[in-house]
């Protein structure tokens, strides 16, 4: 069952060491997102699952202690997800690589943590199928959902300007502010795509997970910096 939920952007400029002269324009989201965590750590949960956007190659799940790295961003940082030895070395993708410095940033000890990549591709009912399988189980589970909204809010975005960015991102952020599952599950994949979106996808997932749970939400950052929508809220 689900107690609880954090959804955080994912940019590699929330990496202070990514940022490196700009890292003190984004304190004010990582201060949102260290906060947001927190509010999983006090669900008590019995595992954190982190869910985030991937290509292709990197969809599927990512047991505890799997590394991710920012060596090709220019970066010496490497990074791993929650305790643990895995077998496999499978490279995390960027979105869970950001939320393992996250959990590292917050001294994570709560509960076993483990990964899954999401296709920014994967249709709705795909997403919404995938949050039910995370949360039909006895365990207390908890999400740390990383995903940012669009990317198209400004001529300097990296989507360039469209008008439809800011609609699409209020409505996200109404849905994830209220805990409004049916809202999330609205949200179209055709538009999240043309506005490159890529929280979409993550979003969805927890929509799934969450029906019928009863959490209530509640939006902690909401700004479109560099032209990207980025929205912190926590469910519990």
């Amino acid at each position: 069952m689900l107690v609880a939920a954090a959804v955080c952007p994912c940019p590699p400029l929330l990496v202070p060491d990514v940022a490196t002269g700009a890292a003190s324009e984004l304190d004010g989201l990582r201060a949102a997102c260290l906060d947001a965590v927190a509010v999983l750590a006090a669900a008590r949960p019995d595992r954190l699952v982190v869910v985030g956007p991937a290509p292709h190659a990197g969809d599927g799940a990512y047991p505890p202690g799997s590394p991710g790295s920012f060596r090709g961003l220019g970066v010496d940082l490497d990074v791993r997800l929650g305790a643990g030895d895995p077998a496999g070395e499978r490279a995390l993708p960027q979105s869970l690589a950001v939320a393992a410095w996250l959990l590292e940033r917050t001294k994570w000890a709560a509960a076993p943590v483990e990964g899954l990549g999401v296709g920014a591709a994967l249709d709705s009912e795909r997403c919404l199928a995938t949050g039910r399988e995370l949360a039909a189980t006895s365990q207390r589970t908890a999400l740390l959902v990383m995903g940012d909204g669009s990317a198209c809010r400004t001529v300097k975005a990296p989507g360039y300007l469209d008008e439809r960015a800011e609609p699409f991102d209020a409505e996200a952020a109404r849905a994830l502010g209220a805990a409004d599952t049916a809202g999330l599950a609205a949200l179209d994949p055709g538009l999240a795509r043309e506005l490159q979106a890529a929280g979409r996808a993550p979003w969805q997932v927890l929509a799934g997970a969450a029906e019928g749970a009863g959490l209530s939400g509640a939006l902690l950052y909401d700004e479109a910096p560099y032209g990207v929508g980025y929205l912190v809220a926590a469910w519990s």
